[in-house]
């Protein structure tokens, strides 16, 4: 659990659910790749939940990034909740927010689809 950061995956009705903690950055990428893997193991969305998230810098952009390509190659759905009003600005500038869904609650990420 380096720099604080953990993935864990939670299977719901509407897809798969990545709840990370801590810090989103490059040693996040071992965890979050492999988070990704056991959620596509599941039909439907993956959704990343960053409600716990502390901080996520530009490698950690980077690694999200990654995700998303593993996703777009396999043909999935990704979406995104619990961003803070800097990060989903991040998303919109960086242009990550082109590349999955940014729910504003669970509720909504959950249901949506």
């Amino acid at each position: 659990m380096e720099d604080g950061f953990q993935a864990t995956v939670t299977r719901t009705e509407a897809g798969t659910v990545i709840n990370m903690t801590g810090t989103v950055n490059r040693s996040a990428k071992e965890g979050l790749e492999s988070a990704y893997e056991e959620a596509t193991g599941s039909q439907g969305r993956v959704l990343l939940d960053f409600r716990d998230v502390d901080y996520i810098n530009s490698t950690g952009i980077a690694v999200i990034v990654g995700v998303l390509a593993m996703a777009r190659a396999a043909n999935r759905e990704v979406g995104a909740f619990g961003l803070t009003e800097h990060y989903r600005e991040v998303f919109n500038i960086t242009r990550l927010a082109d590349f999955m869904t940014i729910y504003d609650d669970e509720t909504a990420a959950v249901t949506a689809g």
